[in-house]
């Protein structure tokens, strides 16, 4: 049952139909649409402007706003940053900008689980399905919001690097922001070391060494190597282990597709006959993270537990 529909005239280009109390979301409903506000009046707050603009309520703005789908862009700065604080008084001429998808508000995110805090970083286990980062439509199901809303004692938390949203496996959080800049340094100066496992279509072949893959992607140059832990004869399936020099978009799941060996799971890279709803999620994990410390010059290295990673 679908209740409380919202209807938008105009100043609105078009009609725009809005939904707030889903039990099931109707596609005819769900449609995005976003909402532009110019403040014009001295005392203003972000909620009664919103509420008033869109018919919605003042609570359910707030959560709305709880979930980053509102923006402000303040006149004296001219860059739009999340507002989640209902009770901000606004300045004339700032402006207010509203993106709401029915869909991404009412996601309910898988929580990670938390692999190690080392204070000023924290790693986690990143299940299929959160992101990495949020849009304009929202970020309540990224690792980043989760982290800090729910990580003890509470503190920021700012993305180092990114896995794709059906990846899985370790992520790192920074709570600072210069920590964050020098470990993502670590990254773009290939100083991190990475191991994934994958599970890939096919038997891939036995050999002491890994197999260097060296094919561009979008004209740069990228680097993985690859090396079969095991084989599953009735499934033909090759379980991997991937390590990257580089970090382009999507790189095991072109590189492996690239020699003949899609990625079990793959509905982007895959071929369709070999991806079906049996065959569940990604099978890609981000296995191992190794570095030297910026902060502390020590060796680090962080494994997932056994029980999370991949097996035929």
């Amino acid at each position: 049952m679908v209740n409380d529909i919202l209807q938008f005239t105009p100043p609105y280009s078009a009609t725009i139909c809005a939904s707030f109390k889903m039990v099931t979301i109707m596609p005819e409903l769900a449609s995005p649409f976003d909402i532009h506000l110019t403040v014009e009046n001295t005392d203003s707050r972000a909620v009664d402007l919103l509420a008033e603009a869109t018919g919605l309520s003042k609570q359910h703005i707030k959560q709305v706003m709880q979930k980053g789908a509102v923006w402000l862009e303040e006149k004296k700065t001219g860059k739009p940053r999340r507002l989640r604080r209902a009770s901000k008084i606004l300045s004339i001429a700032d402006e207010l900008h509203l993106y709401y998808d029915a869909r991404v508000l009412e996601s309910i995110p898988t929580p990670p689980q938390i692999i190690a805090d080392q204070g000023e970083y924290s790693i986690w286990h990143k299940p299929c399905g959160l992101l990495s980062q949020g849009s304009k439509w929202g970020d309540h199901c990224t690792i980043q919001r989760w982290v800090e809303q729910n990580l003890m004692p509470q503190r920021p938390a700012f993305i180092v690097h990114r896995l794709d949203r059906a990846a899985t496996g370790l992520i790192m959080i920074a709570h600072q922001k210069r920590i964050a800049s020098s470990l993502a340094a670590l990254f773009a100066q290939r100083e991190m070391e990475k191991h994934y496992q994958v599970i890939v279509h096919g038997q891939f072949p036995e050999s002491t060494w890994p197999q260097k893959i060296t094919t561009d992607i979008d004209g740069r140059h990228a680097r993985s190597y690859a090396k079969l832990l095991e084989y599953d004869k009735e499934k033909n399936y090759s379980l991997l282990e991937v390590r990257i020099d580089t970090g382009r978009k999507h790189q095991i799941r072109k590189h492996l597709l690239g020699i003949g060996f899609p990625v079990v799971g793959d509905r982007l890279y895959g071929k369709e006959s070999q991806v079906d709803e049996r065959e569940g999620n990604l099978q890609l994990t981000a296995s191992s993270l190794a570095f030297v410390c910026p902060l502390t010059q020590q060796k680090k290295h962080f494994q997932l537990p056994e029980a999370l990673m991949l097996k035929l």
